[in-house]
C-alpha cells in the first residue's frame, strides 16, 4: 500500500495511507509551498542562543500537533461517534494553524503589525495559494469549515477545544517538543496516559479527562509552568528577542527616512515593516533566512545602533540582564528611569542600548468560555459519570492560578556597570 512514513522525535512514527483520501489531501498540504516555508522559521526564535540544539522550525512542530490531534480523535472515536468529514477539517486546521506565522517567533509580529492568525486564514481562504487549491480539490467546502474551526466555530465544541484550550494539540505538542529540542528535562509529561485518558462530556460535548488522567494532567501541567519559567522567559532569550525588536524597530525608521540602502523598497521585509499588504506569494517569501540576510547585510551599514545591535545578535554579544523583580511596578519602573538616564550621562543611548522587559504568564487560568471557545476549565469525569472541575480534585491549579513573572533590565555590556552603579547594586 502506498504509505508515506515521517520519523519524529516527540511522535515517532507519523504515516499517511495515501490510498485514503484524507491522509492523501494531509500529505500534501505539507508539500504547499506556504506549509514548506514553516521549514525556515524557527520554533523557538533566538531560544538557541541560550539551548544551542532549539533548531527546531515551525514545520515540524506543525506536523506534530496534526499528529496530536489524529491521536486524540482516534481515543475520543472509540467513545463517540465522530464524522469523517468533521475529522478531517479537525486534522486539516490542527496542520495549517501557524502557517502563516512570521519569522523569529512572535517577535517580527509585534513590529510589523502582521498578526499570524489572521494571514493564517488569508492563506487558507486565498484562491491563489496552494493551501486553498488542495483543501479545495478534495471538497470545495473544506477551506471555510477549517477556517471556521479556527475561529472557534465548529459542528461541535469538542473540535475547538482540541484546536484551542487547556489541553489542546497544540500545548500537547510544543512542551514535549521544546522540551526535547532545548535539552531542559523540565517539561516532559506522560503524553500517553493523558490521551489514554481523554473522554467527553455528552451534555456539553466538551473535552474532559477520566479521573485516571488527574496524575497526567499534573504533570502536564508542571511542564507548561517549567517551560515558561525556564526555557520561554529565559534571560539570553528575552534579551535577544529584545535585540531583535530593537533592531527591526530601528530599521523600519531608517526605511521610512530612506536611510537604508538594503532592503529594497519591494522586499518583502521592507513591505512587511512599513505596513505594505503583502501578496501570498511576497509572505511565502518571508522567513528566518530572508531577516537574517539583512541581519547581516546590516552589520556593517553606517548606521552605528542598527550594525551594533546586528554584529550582537550575529555573534551572541548579548545585552546583559539585571533581574529587578524584587521590585514592585512602580519601583521597577523608576528604576528603569534611573537607569535610562545613567546610559544618556555615560554617552550610551536609551533607545538602544537598554530596555526593560516584564514576561508574564499564568500557567493555569480559569476564564470563561463561550459555546464553542477555549474552555475555561479542565474537566474530570469519574466512574459514576459525574463530572467535576479539576481545581476541585487537585491541588495544583491553585498554586499555577497566579502570574509568573520577571522585571528585568537588559543593557548593552558596555553600560552595565553603570547601571549597576546607577541601581545600587553591588
Amino acid at each position: 500500500m502506498p504509505e508515506k512514513i515521517v520519523r519524529d522525535p516527540v511522535h515517532d512514527v507519523i504515516a499517511f495511507r495515501t490510498e485514503r483520501a484524507g491522509d492523501a489531501l494531509l500529505f500534501a498540504l505539507l508539500n504547499a509551498a506556504e506549509f514548506q516555508r514553516l521549514r525556515r522559521i524557527r520554533q523557538l526564535g533566538m531560544a538557541s542562543l541560550a539551548y544551542p540544539s532549539a533548531e527546531h522550525s515551525r514545520y515540524s512542530h506543525s506536523l506534530g500537533v496534526m499528529e496530536a490531534a489524529r491521536k486524540m480523535l482516534a481515543q475520543l472515536g472509540q467513545s463517540i461517534k465522530i464524522e469523517p468529514a468533521d475529522e478531517l477539517a479537525c486534522v486539516a486546521a490542527s496542520l495549517l494553524h501557524d502557517v502563516g506565522h512570521g519569522p523569529f517567533s512572535h517577535v517580527f509580529e509585534r513590529v510589523s503589525g502582521i498578526e499570524h492568525e489572521k494571514l493564517t486564514r488569508r492563506i487558507i481562504e486565498d484562491p491563489g495559494s496552494d493551501v486553498h487549491q488542495i483543501l479545495a480539490n478534495h471538497d470545495p467546502s473544506l477551506p471555510g469549515r477549517v477556517v471556521d474551526l479556527l475561529n472557534h466555530h465548529g459542528p461541535s465544541p469538542l473540535f475547538c477545544d482540541i484546536l484551542s484550550s487547556q489541553l489542546d494539540a497544540d500545548r500537547l505538542d510544543y512542551l514535549l517538543r521544546d522540551n526535547l529540542m532545548t535539552g531542559s528535562r523540565y517539561g516532559d509529561y506522560d503524553l500517553g496516559w493523558l490521551l489514554h485518558s481523554l473522554t467527553t462530556d455528552e451534555s456539553s460535548g466538551r473535552l474532559a479527562v477520566t479521573w485516571k488522567g488527574v496524575s497526567a494532567v499534573e504533570a502536564y501541567l508542571q511542564s507548561r509552568y517549567h517551560m515558561y519559567r525556564n526555557v520561554y522567559f529565559h534571560k539570553v532569550v528575552r534579551a535577544a528577542e529584545g535585540m531583535v525588536k530593537l533592531a527591526l524597530q530601528r530599521a523600519r525608521r531608517l526605511m521610512v527616512q530612506d536611510r537604508l540602502q538594503w532592503p529594497p523598497r519591494d522586499h518583502a521585509v521592507s513591505k512587511a515593516l512599513t505596513g505594505q499588504r503583502l501578496t501570498i506569494e511576497e509572505y511565502t517569501d518571508l522567513d528566518d533566512v530572508s531577516v537574517l540576510h539583512c541581519f547581516k547585510t546590516w552589520a556593517t551599514a553606517d548606521d552605528a545602533p542598527l550594525a551594533e545591535l546586528c554584529r550582537g545578535l550575529l555573534y551572541r554579544r548579548l545585552f546583559k540582564t539585571l533581574d529587578i523583580t524584587h521590585l514592585c511596578e512602580s519601583d521597577a519602573n523608576a528604576a528603569f528611569l534611573r537607569a535610562q538616564s545613567a546610559v544618556a550621562a555615560a554617552g550610551g543611548d536609551p533607545a538602544y542600548h537598554l530596555f526593560y522587559d516584564e514576561p508574564s504568564d499564568t500557567p493555569y487560568e480559569v476564564y470563561q468560555q463561550d459555546s464553542c471557545g477555549p474552555s475555561g476549565e479542565i474537566l474530570v469525569r469519574d466512574p459514576t459519570g459525574r463530572l467535576t472541575p479539576f481545581t476541585a480534585l487537585s491541588p495544583l491549579p491553585a498554586a499555577l492560578n497566579r502570574q509568573l513573572m520577571f522585571r528585568r533590565i537588559h543593557v548593552a555590556a558596555q553600560w552595565r556597570d553603570v547601571v549597576r552603579k546607577s541601581l545600587g547594586l553591588s
